[in-house]
């Protein structure tokens, strides 16, 4: 199967895991309609994109807000015709040890990393339906496989994220393809939300030692969606090798 003027809507797409995946899928030829809170860092990946000779546009998006998902997938019909795929990438992680009881951290990560991939899942599914055709990708993290402290809320998240997508999986019927992508240790920004700064140190430091470029994701990301019409990718995990 063939990238090729798929459409493709991707949230959390202004930097690291997004951005990757974004400039990997327009590079195959998918039309990439992108959604980020950060209006200037989303046009910064629009132009690199469209400056390579790929197809990409960007509409301001804040996952919290169901109506800014319904406006990404709406703009991706405008433009594309149809909507083949959604990539809930939009992620946070301001983690630290339960005790510390940062809770408004814990309601942050559950408003972006939990709501914000169900408004995504509410936004495209309609339309996988109406088209009997499409596929969810959500990412998540090796955070919920093996457990560790400070990662607990955040964890959580993406676990609820794990069991939302899998359930879906099985209800969603011969024409909707569903998949969950977990990334290990990846050269990102996403430190740059972690609000304690004795975590985020050491977090910086493990990423400086072993993280792997966020393009491994966007390959994964690519390898599912390429499959046939009737293969379903259910679950990847990334993570380097160095990674215990």
């Amino acid at each position: 199967m063939s990238l090729t003027n798929k459409v493709v809507a991707i949230t959390g797409a202004s930097s690291g895991i997004g951005r990757a995946i974004a400039n990997h899928l327009a590079s195959r030829g998918a039309l990439v309609v992108l959604g980020a809170r950060r209006k200037d860092a989303l046009a910064s990946v629009v132009d690199e994109i469209t400056a390579a000779g790929g197809k990409a546009i960007g509409k301001a998006t804040d996952v919290r807000r169901r109506e800014d998902l319904d406006a990404l997938v709406a703009l991706a019909i405008q433009e594309g015709g149809r909507l083949d795929v959604i990539v809930n990438n939009a992620g946070i992680a301001p983690i630290s040890r339960i005790d510390a009881l940062r809770v408004e951290d814990w309601d942050d990560m559950i408003d972006v990393n939990l709501r914000g991939t169900l408004y995504g899942i509410a936004a495209a599914l309609p339309v996988f339906q109406r088209q009997q055709s499409g596929h969810i990708v959500n990412i998540v993290s090796t955070a919920g496989i093996q457990m560790s402290p400070t990662m607990g809320v955040y964890a959580a998240t993406k676990n609820a994220v794990r069991t939302v997508t899998e359930i879906l999986r099985q209800e969603s019927g011969p024409h909707l393809r569903v998949t969950e992508i977990s990334p290990g240790m990846i050269s990102t920004n996403l430190q740059e939300s972690m609000t304690d700064p004795e975590v985020k140190a050491a977090i910086g430091e493990v990423i400086g030692a072993v993280a792997i470029s966020p393009d491994a994701i966007a390959r994964g990301v690519a390898y599912a969606i390429e499959q046939p019409a009737d293969v379903d990718v259910g679950s990847i995990v990334i993570r380097p090798t160095a990674q215990s």
